[in-house]
C-alpha cells in the first residue's frame, strides 16, 4: 500500500517542476523584425504624431509549466520623427522594455499558438524640438511611460530546438506634453507591434 503514495509524490514532483521534464528545455531566445504603427491619439490640439517604422527586437521567454511562459521584450533607444500637423517639429528616442505571461496552447506540438499580458515601460529621451517651435512654445515631454501590454502570436517549430515565430502585441505608450511647464495634454503613441522572426529553444 506504501507504494500508492509513494506514487502520487513522484507524479506531484513531476507536475512541479515540468520545465526540467520538457525535452525542449524551458528556455527560448527569439530574434524578430517588429513594425511598429502607432495610433497617435493626441489632446493637445497640435496633431501630434511620430513616424512608423520598422527594427529589430530580442525576446527571452522562460517556460515556469510546458503552459505558461514569463516573456521579457528589449530592443535598443529606437529614434523617432515628432510632428505636429505633418509638419516636422522635432525628435525623440523611446526604449519600451515589456514583460508579458503568456499561456501556450499546444506545447509540444509543431504549431504552438499563444496569447500573453503584461506592463510595458517607456523611457522617453533625447528629445529636441525645433528652435522655433522652442521658442513660441517651450514644450517638452514626462520621461517615462507605464501601461498594459497584449499579445497573440504562434510558433512554427522547423527542427528540433528551432521555431518560426509570428506575433502581435498592442501596447499602451504614451507621455503628458507640457508647454512653459504647464500640462497641455496627453500624446498617446499605443502603437501596434508586428513581428516576425526565428527562435531556438534550449
Amino acid at each position: 500500500m506504501k507504494f500508492i503514495p509513494a506514487a502520487l509524490a513522484l507524479a506531484c514532483a513531476f507536475a512541479l517542476t515540468p520545465a526540467l521534464a520538457d525535452a525542449d528545455g524551458p528556455w527560448l531566445v527569439r530574434v524578430r523584425a517588429l513594425h511598429l504603427d502607432s495610433a497617435n491619439k493626441d489632446s493637445t490640439g497640435l496633431g501630434l504624431a511620430i513616424d512608423n517604422k520598422t527594427f529589430p527586437e530580442l525576446d527571452i521567454s522562460y517556460f515556469i509549466t510546458p503552459h505558461l511562459a514569463a516573456e521579457l521584450i528589449l530592443t535598443y533607444p529606437q529614434k523617432q520623427t515628432l510632428t505636429a500637423g505633418g509638419v516636422e517639429i522635432g525628435s525623440l528616442k523611446h526604449l519600451p522594455p515589456t514583460l508579458t505571461l503568456q499561456y501556450h496552447f499546444n506545447p509540444t506540438g509543431t504549431v504552438r499558438p499563444y496569447v500573453g499580458g503584461g506592463v510595458n515601460y517607456t523611457n522617453f529621451s533625447s528629445v529636441h524640438f525645433a528652435p522655433a517651435v522652442q521658442t513660441a512654445l517651450q514644450p517638452g515631454i514626462k520621461h517615462s511611460s507605464w501601461g498594459g501590454a497584449l499579445q497573440a502570436g504562434v510558433d512554427f517549430q522547423i527542427a528540433k530546438g528551432l521555431f518560426l515565430n509570428l506575433d502581435v502585441k498592442k501596447v499602451q505608450l504614451g507621455t503628458t506634453v507640457y508647454s512653459r511647464g504647464a500640462e497641455a495634454g496627453k500624446f498617446k503613441v499605443n502603437p501596434t507591434l508586428i513581428g516576425a522572426g526565428v527562435g531556438w529553444r534550449f
